[in-house]
């Protein structure tokens, strides 16, 4: 499975966007998604407040807004060679 972590908050409509990005990737079905409410946490608000959506990798590398598939892809690829 890919793990991927998504920083996000509620009504954010751009947070909205890269989950779907995400779940209509061809390789969506060994993704997960640990989407990360960043309101809850006063430090995860001061990192991420401005520039979310963010996508972090298994190699802690991450994606700001905005993105798009293919960059996901990307991203991925360079985490997982063997895709």
């Amino acid at each position: 499975m890919i793990e991927l972590q998504l920083f996000s908050t509620a009504g954010c409509h751009l947070c909205d966007l890269a989950v779907e990005q995400i779940k209509t990737l061809p390789l969506a079905a060994q993704i997960t998604v640990d989407v990360v409410e960043i309101g809850d946490d006063e430090m995860l608000v001061e990192q991420y407040g401005v520039r979310i959506p963010v996508i972090k990798f298994p190699d802690q590398s991450e994606l700001n807004w905005p993105f798009n598939q293919n960059d996901i892809l990307h991203k991925i690829a360079s985490n997982y060679v063997e895709l």
